[in-house]
């Protein structure tokens, strides 16, 4: 079938009687409810879920860079788990506002 062809009216609809199995099976179902109107009112609209899918945005925003480290400086960090490079960087970071304080001393 292709992709493109319209498939509305094309399905074919239950019977009076594979309806009222489909209804049976709802309600024997207890992880179903019927939706109430405060169930309505904490809803809110698909596009501003899809909105705040994923991480919330950085402040500073880190910059990509190929480094190459010595092999047992990067097994060292990646034996500590997920997250290492960010602990890495974490490192550097402190390292580079030691290194100002110094310097403005």
């Amino acid at each position: 079938m292709n992709a493109r062809t319209n498939l509305k009216g094309k399905f074919k609809r239950n019977n009076v009687a594979e309806e009222a199995r489909v209804k049976a099976g709802i309600k024997a179902d207890p992880d179903t409810r019927e939706l109430k109107a405060a169930d309505f009112v904490a809803m809110m609209p698909f596009a501003e879920a899809m909105r705040r899918r994923g991480r919330p945005k950085a402040v500073t925003h880190k910059i990509s860079v190929t480094v190459r480290l010595e092999p047992r400086v990067v097994d060292f960090f990646r034996q500590s788990g997920r997250g290492w490079q960010t602990r890495l960087s974490g490192i550097l970071a402190g390292y580079v506002d030691r290194k100002r304080r110094h310097q403005a001393q």
